[in-house]
């Protein structure tokens, strides 16, 4: 069978299954386990999947973006694992932002409330920091619906008037060229915002946003480090020569 065929037919199953294992590409094609591996590596090259342990996935789209309700019940135990180290990176008398995904929400949970004050645009944020007795900051600006998080200039002036030991983001993807990026270029604004006015800016995110690319692009990879879950040896090589990586296992 000639690339180019044995190529259309991987793309066939990754779109009708979303994810497939190599040795499915094997039984498919026929073809050896290392041909099917330059393949998708070369189809990753060109941008048409990603990889992922032991097979491929399809990308998903640059504009599609989850629900806060949706985003809080995906992947919920690595954003645990994730959230807690996270957590643990904050310290007495820090001033932190907690943007509004649903990670940095699990991580309301393991803060120390004594002696730390939280800024963030996340409206689902607020009840549970409450709760804990943590100093807590609203910025202004629009409600957004989807995400529950404030965005726009009023959201920018508002983040203008602090400054912060550490922030902690979401994002939709990230990429080894393209750096982190979401699908909304309001959202990006803010996020990019605070990282700029922190003085250590932290990426929270689980090993299924790796090789994504969505449409707003949020920063250059340098610019934060990198909290996850699990990463093979392949993918962590190519994040490891352009920022910090801690992969967090149970």
């Amino acid at each position: 069978m000639l690339t180019p065929e044995r190529q259309r037919l991987i793309l066939e199953l990754v779109k009708e299954k979303t994810v497939v294992k190599i040795q499915e590409l094997v039984d498919l094609t026929g073809a050896s386990e290392s041909t099917i591996r330059r393949d998708l590596t070369q189809l990753e090259e060109e941008k048409y999947l990603k990889r992922v342990h032991g097979g491929a996935s399809r990308l998903q789209g640059k504009l599609q973006e989850l629900s806060m309700t949706e985003k809080s019940s995906k992947n919920l135990q690595e954003k645990k694992l994730i959230a807690q180290y996270a957590a643990g990176l904050v310290e007495e008398g820090d001033s932190i932002y907690l943007d509004a995904g649903s990670t940095a929400f699990e991580m309301i949970q393991y803060l120390p409330a004594a002696d730390i004050a939280v800024v963030t645009n996340g409206l689902m944020h607020i009840q549970p920091l409450l709760e804990r007795g943590i100093k807590t900051y609203l910025i202004g600006g629009l409600a957004k619906q989807k995400t529950n998080a404030i965005i726009g200039r009023g959201a920018l002036d508002s983040l203008e008037r602090y400054r912060f030991d550490k922030c902690f983001m979401g994002v939709n993807g990230l990429h080894p060229e393209f750096g982190y990026t979401t699908p909304d270029q309001e959202e990006a604004m803010i996020k990019y915002k605070a990282i700029t006015l922190s003085r250590e800016a932290y990426v929270l995110c689980d090993e299924s946003k790796f090789s994504e690319i969505a449409f707003a692009k949020i920063a250059e990879l340098h610019e934060a480090s990198i909290i996850t879950n699990n990463l093979d040896e392949e993918t962590a090589a190519q994040y490891m020569s352009k920022t910090k990586i801690k992969v967090v296992k149970a």
